[in-house]
């Protein structure tokens, strides 16, 4: 139960933080590119890629600290760097095919999922 309670807690604080600092970063920079998804998604994959690494070497801390940062924080925060983390595990075991696709099939399976599920709403409402 704790570990839910963790990534609970942490998912909460990050999807506050990822609000305001993509609200934040668009007020100053403007609204012509999504500026703030783009940092938001930059600075969570590079936050996922450095504390699942000193968590790995830090084995002598509980692992409820696995579930709060990177599983709920980062997760919160933006789910762009988990996505990411597995390119890279991909990638670093070699498997460039796996890695592409991932990378290729996500953005535009994802894309045409928006698209339709845009239509799907469009014919609902």
């Amino acid at each position: 139960m704790t570990k839910y309670l963790m990534v609970g807690i942490g998912g909460a604080l990050g999807s506050i933080l990822r609000f305001w600092v993509s609200g934040y970063v668009g007020d100053q920079l403007g609204a012509r590119f999504p500026y703030g998804t783009f940092i938001v998604n930059c600075t969570g994959s590079f936050l996922i890629g450095f504390f699942v690494t000193i968590l790995a070497q830090r084995t002598h801390w509980s692992p409820n600290w696995r579930y709060l940062i990177p599983i709920g924080f980062i997760g919160g925060y933006t789910t762009f760097s988990a996505f990411e983390l597995e390119v890279f595990r991909s990638f670093q075991e070699g498997e460039f095919l796996v890695a592409g696709l991932n990378v290729v099939l996500s953005v535009v399976v994802g894309f045409a999922s928006v698209w339709l599920g845009v239509i799907a709403g469009r014919t609902i409402s």
